[in-house]
Protein backbone atom coordinates (compact mmCIF):
# COMPACT_ATOMS: atom_id res chain seq x y z
CA UNK A 1 0.00 0.00 0.00
CA UNK A 2 1.34 3.45 -0.90
CA UNK A 3 2.05 5.60 2.10
CA UNK A 4 -0.09 8.72 2.56
CA UNK A 5 1.94 11.86 1.87
CA UNK A 6 1.08 15.50 1.51
CA UNK A 7 1.46 17.33 -1.74
CA UNK A 8 4.17 19.54 -0.24
CA UNK A 9 6.34 16.56 0.65
CA UNK A 10 6.43 15.21 -2.90
CA UNK A 11 7.28 16.83 -6.18
CA UNK A 12 4.38 18.25 -8.11
CA UNK A 13 3.50 17.54 -11.70
CA UNK A 14 4.59 20.11 -14.22
CA UNK A 15 1.97 21.63 -16.51
CA UNK A 16 3.15 19.45 -19.41
CA UNK A 17 3.06 16.32 -17.26
CA UNK A 18 -0.42 17.14 -15.97
CA UNK A 19 -1.71 17.77 -19.50
CA UNK A 20 -0.15 14.53 -20.75
CA UNK A 21 -1.65 12.62 -17.82
CA UNK A 22 -5.15 13.92 -18.57
CA UNK A 23 -4.91 12.99 -22.25
CA UNK A 24 -3.74 9.45 -21.43
CA UNK A 25 -6.57 8.99 -18.92
CA UNK A 26 -9.11 10.15 -21.50
CA UNK A 27 -7.72 7.82 -24.15
CA UNK A 28 -7.78 4.80 -21.82
CA UNK A 29 -11.31 5.65 -20.72
CA UNK A 30 -12.50 5.81 -24.34
CA UNK A 31 -11.24 2.25 -24.93
CA UNK A 32 -12.89 0.66 -21.88
CA UNK A 33 -16.09 -0.32 -23.72
CA UNK A 34 -14.05 -2.03 -26.43
CA UNK A 35 -11.91 -3.84 -23.84
CA UNK A 36 -15.00 -5.17 -22.07
CA UNK A 37 -16.49 -6.29 -25.38
CA UNK A 38 -13.44 -8.31 -26.45
CA UNK A 39 -13.04 -9.82 -22.98
CA UNK A 40 -16.66 -10.97 -23.04
CA UNK A 41 -16.30 -12.59 -26.46
CA UNK A 42 -13.10 -14.38 -25.46
CA UNK A 43 -14.74 -15.69 -22.28
CA UNK A 44 -17.99 -16.61 -24.06
CA UNK A 45 -20.11 -14.28 -21.90
CA UNK A 46 -21.15 -11.76 -24.54
CA UNK A 47 -24.68 -10.41 -24.82
CA UNK A 48 -26.41 -11.91 -27.86
CA UNK A 49 -28.94 -9.55 -29.41
CA UNK A 50 -32.12 -11.03 -30.88
CA UNK A 51 -34.91 -9.82 -33.12
CA UNK A 52 -37.41 -11.16 -30.61
CA UNK A 53 -40.01 -12.35 -33.11
CA UNK A 54 -39.92 -16.07 -32.34
CA UNK A 55 -37.99 -16.15 -29.05
CA UNK A 56 -39.66 -14.73 -25.91
CA UNK A 57 -37.43 -12.59 -23.66
CA UNK A 58 -37.75 -15.05 -20.76
CA UNK A 59 -35.85 -17.63 -22.81
CA UNK A 60 -32.75 -15.45 -23.18
CA UNK A 61 -31.07 -17.32 -20.30
CA UNK A 62 -30.77 -20.37 -22.55
CA UNK A 63 -28.48 -18.66 -25.08
CA UNK A 64 -25.54 -20.93 -25.81
CA UNK A 65 -22.72 -19.01 -27.56
CA UNK A 66 -20.30 -21.23 -29.45
CA UNK A 67 -16.95 -19.93 -28.29
CA UNK A 68 -15.34 -19.68 -31.69
CA UNK A 69 -13.51 -16.44 -30.74
CA UNK A 70 -11.49 -18.31 -28.11
CA UNK A 71 -10.61 -20.98 -30.67
CA UNK A 72 -9.39 -18.32 -33.10
CA UNK A 73 -7.18 -16.68 -30.46
CA UNK A 74 -5.82 -19.79 -28.74
CA UNK A 75 -5.01 -21.53 -32.03
CA UNK A 76 -2.57 -18.71 -32.84
CA UNK A 77 -1.16 -18.25 -29.31
CA UNK A 78 -0.49 -21.97 -28.90
CA UNK A 79 1.92 -21.82 -31.85
CA UNK A 80 3.77 -18.69 -30.69
CA UNK A 81 6.74 -19.73 -28.59
CA UNK A 82 9.95 -17.72 -28.36
CA UNK A 83 12.93 -20.08 -28.59
CA UNK A 84 15.94 -17.87 -27.90
CA UNK A 85 17.57 -14.45 -28.25
CA UNK A 86 20.96 -13.85 -29.74
CA UNK A 87 23.25 -11.01 -30.72
CA UNK A 88 25.55 -11.72 -33.69
CA UNK A 89 29.25 -11.64 -32.84
CA UNK A 90 28.48 -11.02 -29.14
CA UNK A 91 28.03 -14.33 -27.27
CA UNK A 92 28.38 -12.57 -23.92
CA UNK A 93 25.35 -10.37 -24.62
CA UNK A 94 23.43 -13.40 -25.86
CA UNK A 95 24.10 -15.20 -22.58
CA UNK A 96 22.92 -12.16 -20.61
CA UNK A 97 19.68 -11.96 -22.59
CA UNK A 98 19.01 -15.65 -22.05
CA UNK A 99 19.65 -15.32 -18.31
CA UNK A 100 17.31 -12.34 -17.90
CA UNK A 101 14.60 -14.09 -19.95
CA UNK A 102 14.72 -17.19 -17.78
CA UNK A 103 15.00 -15.22 -14.52
CA UNK A 104 11.62 -13.59 -15.24
CA UNK A 105 9.89 -16.88 -16.18
CA UNK A 106 9.14 -15.46 -19.60
CA UNK A 107 8.63 -18.93 -21.06
CA UNK A 108 5.21 -18.83 -19.41
CA UNK A 109 4.68 -15.08 -19.15
CA UNK A 110 5.00 -14.61 -22.90
CA UNK A 111 1.78 -16.58 -23.32
CA UNK A 112 -0.08 -13.95 -21.26
CA UNK A 113 1.22 -11.17 -23.47
CA UNK A 114 0.46 -12.95 -26.71
CA UNK A 115 -3.07 -13.74 -25.53
CA UNK A 116 -3.71 -10.15 -24.42
CA UNK A 117 -2.41 -8.81 -27.72
CA UNK A 118 -4.53 -11.18 -29.78
CA UNK A 119 -7.68 -10.49 -27.72
CA UNK A 120 -7.47 -6.72 -27.26
CA UNK A 121 -5.46 -5.85 -30.36
CA UNK A 122 -2.55 -4.50 -28.31
CA UNK A 123 -0.60 -5.39 -25.19
CA UNK A 124 2.28 -4.04 -23.14
CA UNK A 125 5.46 -5.23 -21.45
CA UNK A 126 7.17 -3.04 -18.85
CA UNK A 127 10.82 -3.27 -17.79
CA UNK A 128 12.15 -1.91 -14.49
CA UNK A 129 14.86 -2.31 -11.91
CA UNK A 130 14.67 -5.15 -9.42
CA UNK A 131 15.28 -3.93 -5.90
CA UNK A 132 16.02 -7.46 -4.68
CA UNK A 133 18.31 -8.43 -7.56
CA UNK A 134 19.78 -5.64 -9.68
CA UNK A 135 21.36 -8.12 -12.10
CA UNK A 136 17.93 -9.28 -13.22
CA UNK A 137 15.61 -6.39 -14.18
CA UNK A 138 11.91 -7.06 -13.82
CA UNK A 139 10.03 -7.81 -17.03
CA UNK A 140 6.27 -7.74 -16.48
CA UNK A 141 3.33 -8.27 -18.80
CA UNK A 142 0.71 -5.52 -18.50
CA UNK A 143 -2.96 -5.64 -19.46
CA UNK A 144 -4.28 -3.39 -22.22
CA UNK A 145 -7.28 -2.70 -19.96
CA UNK A 146 -5.02 -0.96 -17.44
CA UNK A 147 -2.33 0.65 -19.62
CA UNK A 148 -2.22 3.09 -22.51
CA UNK A 149 0.69 4.58 -24.43
CA UNK A 150 1.34 7.50 -26.72
CA UNK A 151 3.35 6.39 -29.75
CA UNK A 152 5.89 8.42 -31.69
CA UNK A 153 4.69 8.21 -35.33
CA UNK A 154 8.25 8.62 -36.64
CA UNK A 155 9.72 5.43 -35.24
CA UNK A 156 6.88 3.67 -33.42
CA UNK A 157 8.53 4.05 -30.00
CA UNK A 158 6.54 4.79 -26.86
CA UNK A 159 6.70 8.49 -25.94
CA UNK A 160 4.74 8.14 -22.67
CA UNK A 161 2.65 5.49 -20.95
CA UNK A 162 0.11 5.37 -18.12
CA UNK A 163 -0.62 2.39 -15.89
CA UNK A 164 -3.71 2.52 -13.63
CA UNK A 165 -4.35 0.31 -10.62
CA UNK A 166 -7.60 -0.52 -8.87
CA UNK A 167 -7.67 -1.36 -5.18
CA UNK A 168 -9.71 -4.57 -4.90
CA UNK A 169 -10.45 -3.75 -1.25
CA UNK A 170 -11.82 -0.32 -2.07
CA UNK A 171 -15.57 0.29 -2.12
CA UNK A 172 -15.23 2.30 -5.31
CA UNK A 173 -14.32 0.89 -8.71
CA UNK A 174 -12.37 3.99 -9.66
CA UNK A 175 -8.57 3.60 -10.02
CA UNK A 176 -6.72 4.35 -6.78
CA UNK A 177 -3.12 4.41 -8.05
CA UNK A 178 -1.37 5.38 -11.26
CA UNK A 179 2.11 5.21 -12.74
CA UNK A 180 3.21 7.66 -15.41
CA UNK A 181 6.16 6.48 -17.50
CA UNK A 182 8.29 9.14 -19.19
CA UNK A 183 11.62 8.88 -21.06
CA UNK A 184 13.68 10.19 -18.14
CA UNK A 185 11.53 9.53 -15.09
CA UNK A 186 8.72 7.42 -13.67
CA UNK A 187 6.06 9.07 -11.50
CA UNK A 188 3.77 7.30 -9.02
CA UNK A 189 0.46 8.84 -8.00
CA UNK A 190 -2.28 7.95 -5.52
CA UNK A 191 -5.83 9.18 -5.04
CA UNK A 192 -6.14 10.85 -1.65
CA UNK A 193 -9.31 12.64 -0.54
CA UNK A 194 -10.55 12.72 -4.11
CA UNK A 195 -7.37 14.24 -5.55
CA UNK A 196 -4.37 12.75 -7.29
CA UNK A 197 -1.12 13.24 -5.37
CA UNK A 198 2.43 12.43 -6.48
CA UNK A 199 3.86 9.91 -4.03
CA UNK A 200 7.22 9.16 -5.62
CA UNK A 201 9.37 10.05 -8.59
CA UNK A 202 12.27 8.06 -10.05
CA UNK A 203 14.67 10.09 -12.19
CA UNK A 204 16.17 7.10 -14.03
CA UNK A 205 17.49 9.12 -17.05
CA UNK A 206 17.13 6.16 -19.39
CA UNK A 207 16.27 8.42 -22.28
CA UNK A 208 13.41 6.11 -23.25
CA UNK A 209 10.11 4.95 -21.79
CA UNK A 210 10.55 1.52 -20.13
CA UNK A 211 7.36 0.22 -21.77
CA UNK A 212 7.06 -1.66 -25.07
CA UNK A 213 3.76 -1.97 -26.94
CA UNK A 214 2.75 -5.07 -28.91
CA UNK A 215 0.20 -4.62 -31.71
CA UNK A 216 -1.97 -7.20 -33.44
CA UNK A 217 -2.63 -6.64 -37.15
CA UNK A 218 -0.70 -3.34 -37.26
CA UNK A 219 -1.36 -0.83 -40.00
CA UNK A 220 0.37 2.38 -40.95
CA UNK A 221 -0.64 5.10 -38.51
CA UNK A 222 -2.76 2.73 -36.39
CA UNK A 223 -1.27 2.04 -32.96
CA UNK A 224 -4.35 0.46 -31.35
CA UNK A 225 -4.37 -2.68 -33.46
CA UNK A 226 -7.30 -4.97 -34.11
CA UNK A 227 -8.54 -7.95 -32.17
CA UNK A 228 -7.95 -11.34 -33.73
CA UNK A 229 -11.64 -12.04 -33.05
CA UNK A 230 -12.97 -9.06 -35.04
CA UNK A 231 -13.95 -11.11 -38.09
CA UNK A 232 -15.73 -13.92 -36.25
CA UNK A 233 -17.96 -12.17 -33.69
CA UNK A 234 -20.95 -11.72 -36.01
CA UNK A 235 -20.99 -15.34 -37.26
CA UNK A 236 -20.60 -16.39 -33.62
CA UNK A 237 -23.66 -14.39 -32.60
CA UNK A 238 -25.65 -15.85 -35.49
CA UNK A 239 -24.64 -19.37 -34.47
CA UNK A 240 -25.65 -18.63 -30.87
CA UNK A 241 -29.12 -17.55 -32.03
CA UNK A 242 -29.39 -20.72 -34.12
CA UNK A 243 -28.44 -22.79 -31.09
CA UNK A 244 -31.13 -21.05 -29.03
CA UNK A 245 -33.74 -21.76 -31.68
CA UNK A 246 -32.57 -25.36 -31.74
CA UNK A 247 -33.08 -25.68 -27.98
CA UNK A 248 -36.62 -24.34 -28.29
CA UNK A 249 -37.34 -26.71 -31.15
CA UNK A 250 -35.99 -29.61 -29.09
CA UNK A 251 -38.33 -28.72 -26.23
CA UNK A 252 -41.38 -28.59 -28.47
CA UNK A 253 -40.53 -31.20 -31.10
CA UNK A 254 -38.25 -33.72 -29.37
CA UNK A 255 -41.26 -35.97 -28.60
CA UNK A 256 -43.58 -36.46 -31.58
CA UNK A 257 -47.03 -34.99 -31.10
CA UNK A 258 -49.86 -37.44 -30.34
CA UNK A 259 -53.60 -37.25 -30.78
CA UNK A 260 -56.62 -39.06 -29.40
CA UNK A 261 -60.15 -39.00 -30.78
CA UNK A 262 -63.26 -39.71 -28.73
CA UNK A 263 -61.72 -39.30 -25.28
CA UNK A 264 -61.62 -36.72 -22.49
CA UNK A 265 -59.01 -35.95 -19.84
CA UNK A 266 -60.61 -38.40 -17.43
CA UNK A 267 -60.80 -41.19 -20.00
CA UNK A 268 -57.17 -42.34 -19.50
CA UNK A 269 -56.68 -45.01 -16.87
CA UNK A 270 -53.34 -46.04 -15.38
CA UNK A 271 -53.17 -49.84 -15.81
CA UNK A 272 -51.11 -50.27 -12.64
CA UNK A 273 -53.40 -48.35 -10.31
CA UNK A 274 -56.70 -48.34 -12.16
CA UNK A 275 -56.98 -44.61 -11.48
CA UNK A 276 -56.94 -41.70 -13.99
CA UNK A 277 -53.42 -41.11 -15.35
CA UNK A 278 -51.60 -37.82 -14.87
CA UNK A 279 -51.19 -35.42 -17.81
CA UNK A 280 -47.47 -36.02 -18.19
CA UNK A 281 -47.90 -39.76 -18.05
CA UNK A 282 -50.74 -39.54 -20.52
CA UNK A 283 -48.47 -37.66 -22.94
CA UNK A 284 -45.36 -39.85 -22.75
CA UNK A 285 -46.90 -43.33 -22.35
CA UNK A 286 -47.98 -44.95 -25.55
CA UNK A 287 -49.93 -47.81 -23.84
CA UNK A 288 -52.88 -46.40 -21.91
CA UNK A 289 -56.30 -47.74 -21.17
CA UNK A 290 -59.37 -45.71 -22.09
CA UNK A 291 -62.94 -46.12 -20.93
CA UNK A 292 -64.20 -45.48 -24.47
CA UNK A 293 -63.89 -48.58 -26.61
CA UNK A 294 -64.30 -46.44 -29.75
CA UNK A 295 -61.38 -44.13 -28.93
CA UNK A 296 -58.70 -43.76 -31.58
CA UNK A 297 -55.04 -42.91 -30.97
CA UNK A 298 -52.33 -41.66 -33.35
CA UNK A 299 -48.99 -39.84 -33.61
CA UNK A 300 -47.78 -36.99 -35.77
CA UNK A 301 -44.47 -37.16 -37.64
CA UNK A 302 -41.49 -35.75 -35.74
CA UNK A 303 -39.95 -32.50 -36.95
CA UNK A 304 -36.65 -32.62 -38.83
CA UNK A 305 -34.08 -30.46 -36.98
CA UNK A 306 -31.24 -30.88 -39.48
CA UNK A 307 -31.91 -27.39 -40.83
CA UNK A 308 -30.33 -25.97 -37.67
CA UNK A 309 -27.19 -28.03 -38.23
CA UNK A 310 -27.04 -26.83 -41.81
CA UNK A 311 -27.07 -23.20 -40.64
CA UNK A 312 -24.37 -23.81 -38.02
CA UNK A 313 -22.21 -25.69 -40.54
CA UNK A 314 -22.55 -22.78 -42.96
CA UNK A 315 -21.47 -20.28 -40.29
CA UNK A 316 -18.51 -22.43 -39.23
CA UNK A 317 -17.39 -22.51 -42.86
CA UNK A 318 -17.47 -18.73 -42.96
CA UNK A 319 -15.46 -18.51 -39.74
CA UNK A 320 -12.94 -20.95 -41.18
CA UNK A 321 -12.68 -18.84 -44.34
CA UNK A 322 -11.98 -15.54 -42.58
CA UNK A 323 -9.74 -16.96 -39.84
CA UNK A 324 -7.69 -19.39 -41.92
CA UNK A 325 -8.31 -22.19 -39.42
CA UNK A 326 -9.16 -25.70 -40.67
CA UNK A 327 -12.81 -26.73 -40.55
CA UNK A 328 -11.97 -29.54 -38.14
CA UNK A 329 -11.13 -26.89 -35.53
CA UNK A 330 -14.85 -26.09 -35.42
CA UNK A 331 -16.07 -29.64 -34.99
CA UNK A 332 -16.40 -30.57 -38.66
CA UNK A 333 -14.69 -33.96 -38.53
CA UNK A 334 -14.79 -36.81 -40.98
CA UNK A 335 -14.94 -40.51 -40.15
CA UNK A 336 -11.32 -41.07 -41.15
CA UNK A 337 -8.52 -38.89 -39.68
CA UNK A 338 -6.71 -36.66 -42.15
CA UNK A 339 -3.35 -37.80 -43.46
CA UNK A 340 -0.15 -36.01 -42.48
CA UNK A 341 0.21 -34.19 -45.79
CA UNK A 342 -3.41 -33.14 -45.73
CA UNK A 343 -3.02 -31.74 -42.21
CA UNK A 344 -0.03 -29.62 -43.21
CA UNK A 345 -1.82 -28.33 -46.31
CA UNK A 346 -4.93 -27.61 -44.27
CA UNK A 347 -2.91 -25.55 -41.77
CA UNK A 348 -0.87 -23.57 -44.30
CA UNK A 349 -2.81 -20.32 -43.79
CA UNK A 350 -2.68 -20.69 -40.01
CA UNK A 351 1.07 -21.30 -40.06
CA UNK A 352 1.70 -18.32 -42.33
CA UNK A 353 -0.47 -16.14 -40.11
CA UNK A 354 1.55 -17.11 -37.03
CA UNK A 355 4.84 -16.53 -38.86
CA UNK A 356 3.78 -12.99 -39.80
CA UNK A 357 2.76 -12.26 -36.21
CA UNK A 358 6.09 -13.62 -35.01
CA UNK A 359 7.89 -11.12 -37.23
CA UNK A 360 6.03 -8.20 -35.65
CA UNK A 361 6.14 -9.53 -32.08
CA UNK A 362 9.79 -10.49 -32.50
CA UNK A 363 10.74 -6.85 -33.06
CA UNK A 364 8.88 -5.87 -29.89
CA UNK A 365 10.48 -8.65 -27.83
CA UNK A 366 13.91 -7.55 -29.11
CA UNK A 367 13.17 -4.04 -27.81
CA UNK A 368 12.15 -5.50 -24.46
CA UNK A 369 15.38 -7.44 -24.07
CA UNK A 370 17.54 -4.54 -25.29
CA UNK A 371 15.89 -2.31 -22.68
CA UNK A 372 16.48 -4.90 -19.95
CA UNK A 373 20.12 -5.10 -21.06
CA UNK A 374 20.39 -1.31 -20.82
CA UNK A 375 19.07 -1.33 -17.25
CA UNK A 376 21.38 -4.15 -16.18
CA UNK A 377 24.61 -3.29 -17.97
CA UNK A 378 24.25 0.49 -18.10
CA UNK A 379 25.01 0.63 -21.82
CA UNK A 380 22.87 0.54 -24.92
CA UNK A 381 22.27 -2.53 -27.03
CA UNK A 382 20.90 -1.94 -30.51
CA UNK A 383 17.50 -3.65 -30.53
CA UNK A 384 17.75 -4.09 -34.30
CA UNK A 385 20.73 -6.41 -33.73
CA UNK A 386 18.89 -8.58 -31.20
CA UNK A 387 17.54 -11.62 -32.97
CA UNK A 388 14.39 -13.26 -31.65
CA UNK A 389 14.11 -16.90 -32.75
CA UNK A 390 10.79 -18.77 -32.60
CA UNK A 391 9.84 -22.41 -32.54
CA UNK A 392 8.41 -23.74 -35.78
CA UNK A 393 4.65 -22.98 -35.79
CA UNK A 394 3.91 -25.92 -38.10
CA UNK A 395 2.94 -29.34 -36.80
CA UNK A 396 5.35 -31.90 -38.25
CA UNK A 397 5.46 -35.36 -36.76
CA UNK A 398 8.28 -36.10 -34.34
CA UNK A 399 9.72 -38.74 -36.68
CA UNK A 400 9.63 -36.38 -39.65
CA UNK A 401 11.32 -33.61 -37.69
CA UNK A 402 14.02 -35.89 -36.31
CA UNK A 403 14.72 -37.34 -39.75
CA UNK A 404 15.09 -33.89 -41.32
CA UNK A 405 17.47 -32.71 -38.57
CA UNK A 406 19.53 -35.91 -38.79
CA UNK A 407 20.04 -35.38 -42.51
CA UNK A 408 21.17 -31.80 -41.97
CA UNK A 409 23.69 -32.94 -39.35
CA UNK A 410 24.97 -35.78 -41.54
CA UNK A 411 25.52 -33.41 -44.47
CA UNK A 412 27.40 -30.93 -42.28
CA UNK A 413 24.80 -28.20 -42.72
CA UNK A 414 23.90 -28.07 -39.02
CA UNK A 415 26.09 -28.78 -36.00
CA UNK A 416 25.07 -30.77 -32.96
CA UNK A 417 24.30 -27.54 -31.12
CA UNK A 418 22.32 -26.34 -34.10
CA UNK A 419 20.33 -29.56 -34.12
CA UNK A 420 19.37 -28.91 -30.50
CA UNK A 421 18.17 -25.45 -31.49
CA UNK A 422 16.08 -26.91 -34.29
CA UNK A 423 14.53 -29.33 -31.82
CA UNK A 424 13.50 -26.38 -29.65
CA UNK A 425 15.51 -27.33 -26.58
CA UNK A 426 16.02 -24.72 -23.89
CA UNK A 427 19.46 -23.58 -22.85
CA UNK A 428 19.12 -25.45 -19.56
CA UNK A 429 18.36 -28.67 -21.44
CA UNK A 430 21.35 -28.10 -23.75
CA UNK A 431 23.66 -27.51 -20.77
CA UNK A 432 22.48 -30.79 -19.30
CA UNK A 433 23.17 -32.62 -22.57
CA UNK A 434 26.67 -31.12 -22.72
CA UNK A 435 27.33 -32.56 -19.28
CA UNK A 436 26.07 -35.96 -20.40
CA UNK A 437 28.31 -35.94 -23.49
CA UNK A 438 31.35 -34.88 -21.44
CA UNK A 439 30.70 -37.63 -18.89
CA UNK A 440 30.29 -40.29 -21.57
CA UNK A 441 33.47 -39.16 -23.33
CA UNK A 442 35.39 -39.17 -20.07
CA UNK A 443 34.28 -42.73 -19.34
CA UNK A 444 35.29 -43.78 -22.86
CA UNK A 445 38.84 -42.37 -22.68
CA UNK A 446 39.57 -43.15 -19.03
CA UNK A 447 40.88 -46.71 -19.68
CA UNK A 448 43.06 -45.42 -22.51
CA UNK A 449 44.52 -42.67 -20.35
CA UNK A 450 45.36 -45.13 -17.58
CA UNK A 451 47.14 -47.46 -20.03
CA UNK A 452 49.46 -44.84 -21.58
CA UNK A 453 53.15 -44.89 -20.62
CA UNK A 454 54.15 -41.26 -19.92
CA UNK A 455 57.88 -41.89 -19.45
CA UNK A 456 60.29 -42.35 -16.54
CA UNK A 457 58.57 -39.87 -14.25
CA UNK A 458 55.28 -41.75 -14.79
CA UNK A 459 53.38 -38.47 -14.69
CA UNK A 460 50.00 -38.64 -16.30
CA UNK A 461 47.92 -35.81 -17.66
CA UNK A 462 46.27 -33.42 -15.33
CA UNK A 463 42.97 -34.58 -14.01
CA UNK A 464 39.89 -33.50 -15.89
CA UNK A 465 39.34 -32.66 -19.53
CA UNK A 466 40.08 -29.17 -20.78
CA UNK A 467 38.73 -29.48 -24.30
CA UNK A 468 35.01 -28.86 -24.03
CA UNK A 469 34.31 -30.17 -27.53
CA UNK A 470 36.21 -33.49 -27.42
CA UNK A 471 36.28 -34.03 -23.67
CA UNK A 472 40.00 -34.91 -23.89
CA UNK A 473 43.12 -33.24 -22.55
CA UNK A 474 45.64 -31.65 -24.91
CA UNK A 475 48.12 -34.48 -24.19
CA UNK A 476 45.59 -37.09 -25.18
CA UNK A 477 44.52 -35.15 -28.26
CA UNK A 478 48.11 -35.18 -29.55
CA UNK A 479 48.53 -38.95 -29.31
Amino acid sequence: MVAVVTQSSASRLSDDEASLLRSLRLRLSSLRAMHRKWDAYYQGTQEISSIGIAVPPQLRDFVFPLNWPRIVVDSVVQRQQVKSFSVPDDPAASAVLREMWEANNMESQQVLNHTETRVQGHGFVAVGTNGDDRDHPLITVESAKCMIARIDPRNGDVMAALRVYEDVWSLTAAPQYETLYLPDCTIWLARQHGKWVVTDRDEHKLGRVPVIQFVNRPRVGDYTGESEMADVVQPTDMAARAMLDLQIAMETHAVPGKYAVGVTNNSFIDPATGKPASAIKTYFNSMLTSKNEHAKFGQFSASDLTNFKTVIDLLSEQVSAVSGLPMRYFGQNTANPAAEGAIRADESRLVKNVELKNLVDGDAWSKVMALAYRIREGRDLNANLVRCDWNDPATPTQAQKADAISKLVAQGVVSREGAWDEMGWSEARKDKEREHFARELAQTYEPIVKGIDYGPDDSGPESGFSDTHTGATPALANQ
